[in-house]
């Protein structure tokens, strides 16, 4: 039978206890996808939608989100991020937009799960200014592309090892 590392003895939720863990630089990269009509495509590109601004407001949503990642997930750990980064690629002729989000820390316990939260919150923030003009939008393939530090080093996705946008996010 497994041993589950958030379950105590008597079958509890229990928070990981990682004061033992080593201090390392940790860093994640999370994305994924906001399927949308060609008309929301259209004035976010021309910078008509009526709300505003939406990458600038799903921006500041996102960072927020993954700072407050722990206030959100039973049994995260808060941690003091030192960046967060999070991007948005129109990509027209797939109707959507691609979002990643990026946390950096120096702690003894991952990012993936803030890196995570900050992409859905980023998507949900855009479906919410843009969903008078497109209600049936879906969000689709949120996934960890990329994570780093720890006692598991490196680890990248398939997706992500066929490209370089990783590298170009976390030089900034």
């Amino acid at each position: 039978m497994a041993t589950f590392s958030h379950l105590n003895a008597g079958g509890e939720a229990n928070m990981v206890d990682v004061s033992d863990k080593a201090v390392t630089v940790r860093e994640a990269t999370a994305q994924g996808y906001l399927y949308t009509s060609p008309e929301v495509i259209s004035q976010i590109s021309n910078a008509t939608i009526a709300k505003g601004d939406v990458f600038a407001v799903a921006r500041i949503a996102g960072i927020q989100g993954a700072k407050r990642c722990a206030d959100l997930i039973p049994l995260c750990h808060p941690l003091a991020l030192s960046k967060v980064d999070v991007n948005f690629v129109i990509e027209p002729e797939n109707n959507r937009i691609k979002t990643t989000c990026f946390c950096k820390l120096s702690g003894k316990t991952g990012v993936e799960m803030e890196a995570l939260t900050g992409v859905n919150v980023a998507l949900l923030t855009l479906f919410d200014m843009c969903k008078a003009i497109d209600p049936g939008m879906r969000l689709e393939g949120i996934q960890v592309l990329d994570k780093k530090g720890g006692k598991t080093g490196h680890w990248q996705s398939n997706e992500a090892a066929n490209t370089t946008e990783l590298a170009d996010n976390n030089n900034k």
